[in-house]
């Protein structure tokens, strides 16, 4: 018998898990929930202190009272912040969990907080004025819950009715400080258990696009890679046991039943889609590297048209090659350079995405620079941006300057992910396309987009149409992210075509 364990996340008890739990059992599941301190629980300790300590003390005495037996499994299941407690709990009893399964739950480390885990700046801030506000080694203390429209800081709130939302409001419980704050201290023996990731796609990335951040070399996601990782996935935002109880009950009967897909790890085996080549045999031209851009050059003393392609992200700072070497950013430069286009990458500090505003503000420079070029017509400059390159966009569509006569995007995010804690900040392209004016905008779409990112994009063709923006869709109908150098078709090739078509003629109109 597979025995569930389940723990919530902030603000949460044992109630969130009433529709899943009576699913499982109806399975033959044995399910147990875990009342956390303070959030369902008793009301904490001497004091009314509670930490995560305390919560790890929570989990561990529900593990000890499932009588154990060698035909008795137990899947420790950690929803968000739960997954804290889960693994403090699981390191200290490694050789009696069969399974954890972190449900819509970031990677932890050992010497790390909850807190890091956070999506939201300003939620993080919050905390700690909070917390110096109790004064110098001061404990205790408390984070209110969010109120109904506050949710979404947490996580993406899609799937949930007004119904379970307000459910959720009135039953959530302040979440103590010391929680957050307290760093997860592990020996190491968790890491001999296997784990399952259960995806919310609704919120934040799903198997494809975690393959693609692997292959780019995030040094926090390689240890994904390894056979012992799993991940399953589930169309809906960050509280699946609310929108989607059943469901996530057929998930997580999955998981303990070692199902679900595997990540593939770099090395010789394999080569990551962004480093294959270019699908069109491009002649070579000649090339410039000053700083972090790269110019090529096409025939004749100028001023030429310029192109800057803004790659996407993040991209570990350690990476090599770095982006503007990559064959798809090189591929186009070339091509536009052999149309009479300066054709410019970059290398920008996009390397997490809390560094949005840097990595701007490199596009920007970047951009000066290209047009103080006496070889480059500063009136005629286009920017065609890619993949997570795609939330930059809304600077330029927000307030276009008249030297700009086009934005391009190919398989962009135009939107943040909920789980970046970025819906707030600037850089959503969907709130800026109605200040575009009479900017044009190309948009190179995917048939076969990574549904997270196609949300994103039909979204922002929807906000385009109906404020009446230009903008022209090339669309690769079997193409998918990244398709030029993963569909070697004439479908492709013709759209890659009509897209540097299409940019040529917003330069020279």
């Amino acid at each position: 018998m597979t025995v569930f364990i389940l723990v919530a996340g902030a603000f949460t008890g044992p109630y969130v898990w009433r529709d899943t739990a009576a699913r499982l059992a109806a399975d033959g599941a044995e399910v147990r929930t875990v009342a956390l301190t303070g959030l369902g629980g008793e009301p904490g300790g001497p004091g009314g202190a509670v930490d995560l300590e305390t919560h790890i003390a929570d989990v561990l005495a529900v593990i000890d009272a499932v009588a154990a037996g060698p035909d008795r499994e137990i899947v420790l299941v950690g929803h968000a912040y739960g997954i804290h407690p889960v693994y403090g709990a699981a390191d200290r009893r490694a050789g009696a969990i069969a399974r954890i399964v972190h449900l819509d739950a970031a990677p932890v480390q050992d010497g790390t907080p909850a807190l890091a885990a956070v999506p939201d700046q300003g939620l993080r801030e919050e905390v700690v004025e909070r917390a110096a506000a109790r004064g110098e080694g001061g404990s205790g203390g408390e984070l209110p819950p969010p109120a109904r429209d506050g949710w979404a800081r947490w996580g993406s709130t899609a799937g949930l009715s007004g119904a379970a939302l307000d459910g959720l409001t009135a039953l959530a419980a302040p979440q103590p400080l010391d929680t957050l704050l307290q760093p997860l201290r592990l020996t190491g023996a968790v890491a001999a258990v296997p784990v399952t990731g259960v995806l919310c796609t609704g919120n934040g990335p799903g198997v494809e696009l975690l393959q693609i951040m692997v292959d780019v070399g995030d040094p926090a996601l390689r240890a994904l890679a390894d056979a012992r990782v799993a991940f399953l996935e589930l169309p809906t935002g960050h509280w699946p046991m609310l929108s989607c109880p059943t469901e996530l009950a057929q998930a997580l009967s999955e998981a303990a039943s070692g199902g679900g897909r595997l990540l593939t790890p770099p090395g010789p085996a394999h080569r990551p889609a962004h480093l294959r080549p270019f699908l069109l045999d491009v002649p070579g031209r000649p090339r410039e590297r000053t700083g972090n851009i790269d110019l090529y050059l096409p025939e004749g003393p100028g001023p030429h048209p310029a192109v800057v392609f803004v790659h996407g992200g993040p991209v570990p700072a350690g990476a090599r090659p770095t982006p503007r070497d990559w064959p798809t950013l090189a591929g186009y430069a070339r091509l536009l350079a052999g149309r009479g286009v300066v054709g410019v990458t970059l290398d920008h500090r996009l390397h997490a995405v809390t560094d949005y505003e840097r990595a701007a503000a490199d596009v920007a420079d970047a951009v000066e620079r290209v047009r103080a070029d006496p070889r480059v017509d500063a009136d005629r400059i286009a920017l065609w941006f890619f993949s997570g390159g795609g939330p930059m966009m809304a600077d330029w569509l927000s307030e276009p300057p008249r030297w700009l006569r086009c934005v391009a995007a190919n398989y962009p995010i135009l939107a943040p992910l909920p789980s970046w804690g970025l819906t707030g900040s600037r850089f959503h392209p969907v709130r800026a396309v109605p200040d575009a004016g009479d900017l044009p905008v190309v948009l190179v779409r995917a048939g076969r987009e990574i549904p997270e990112i196609a949300a994103t994009v039909e979204e922002f063709v929807a906000e385009a149409a109906r404020c009446a923006a230009d903008v022209e869709i090339v669309d690769v109908p079997e193409g998918r992210h990244g398709f030029e150098t993963l569909d070697r078709t004439d479908a492709a090739r013709d759209a890659v075509h009509r897209a540097a078509g299409a940019v040529l003629a917003r330069l020279r109109g």
